[in-house]
């Protein structure tokens, strides 16, 4: 690959490679500059797949100027939503977001404080098939790539999973399995546990099992309050959904076997 652009007369700007001993797997993501590259765009994945093929290789080929275009789903709880609007206001993220869907019509204030439409679909076990292929249209009506779950609280069918792999992004405490259910905070308070986590990943047909984009924790002690736990946990569950979501529009993960790559 690095001998393709410099015969092409590219600027190679960043490179980082990794290697899996044990799934025997190479893993790289090269960013180069095409301001004297030889090959026009329209043939780039032609030539791409020229020297790529006989390796078997997977690959991927992204224009940094084209942003991916991004749809957030939320409920009730605004935390991750606000954050999000607001590093997207500020262009520490760089994607677009043309929509926000909702099974609440609660957070609808907050798409109309940074002008994005909001699209409410009410959802009942008997309507959740209907809503969902509604929704989907309209996805594809906006050509939406992207999806990030902001506390949205509806589990995804399989058909809507199957519809955008790797590319629907979820934000939840750490503390599964051992304290699953509504109150999970009140759960890990009566054991004491002594740090909080928050996780982000992609979602597959597995409830809460997807390849882990970013992780991180936080210290908590015998004086926090149950209040405190909450509090502390939002703040962590903004942190790493930012960062999850940061990763994904810069192009910087790498997908293989329930597993990511995350490079820089």
């Amino acid at each position: 690959m690095s001998g393709f652009v410099h015969d092409n007369r590219g600027n190679i700007v960043d490179l980082e490679q990794h290697v899996d001993l044990e799934a025997d797997v190479h893993f790289m993501r090269m960013e180069w500059a095409l301001d004297k590259f030889a090959i026009p765009r329209d043939k780039l994945p032609e030539e791409l797949e020229k020297i790529t093929s006989p390796f078997s290789m997977r690959w991927s080929l992204f224009f940094s100027e084209d942003r991916p275009r991004v749809a957030v789903f939320a409920s009730r709880e605004s935390h991750c939503l606000y954050d999000l609007l607001s590093r997207h206001e500020a262009g520490e993220l760089r994607m677009e977001i043309p929509l926000i869907i909702s099974n609440h019509q609660a957070l609808e204030t907050a798409a109309q404080r940074f002008g994005i439409p909001y699209h409410y679909f009410p959802i009942a076990g008997e309507n959740k098939a209907a809503q969902e292929a509604a929704e989907i249209a309209l996805l594809r009506e906006h050509h939406v790539d992207t999806i990030i779950l902001a506390r949205y609280m509806q589990i995804l069918s399989e058909d809507f999973v199957r519809e955008f792999p790797d590319r629907i992004i979820n934000i939840h405490h750490s503390f599964l399995p051992a304290f699953p259910g509504a109150k999970p905070y009140h759960s890990a308070y009566r054991r004491g546990v002594k740090i909080i986590g928050a996780t982000s990943h992609y979602v597959t047909s597995d409830l809460d099992e997807g390849p882990i984009i970013a992780q991180d924790v936080v210290s908590v002690s015998h004086r926090d309050s149950v209040e405190d736990f909450i509090r502390r946990g939002k703040d962590l569950e903004k942190v790493v959904l930012a960062r999850a979501v940061w990763h994904h529009v810069e192009r910087t993960i790498l997908v293989y076997e329930n597993k990511t790559v995350v490079f820089h």
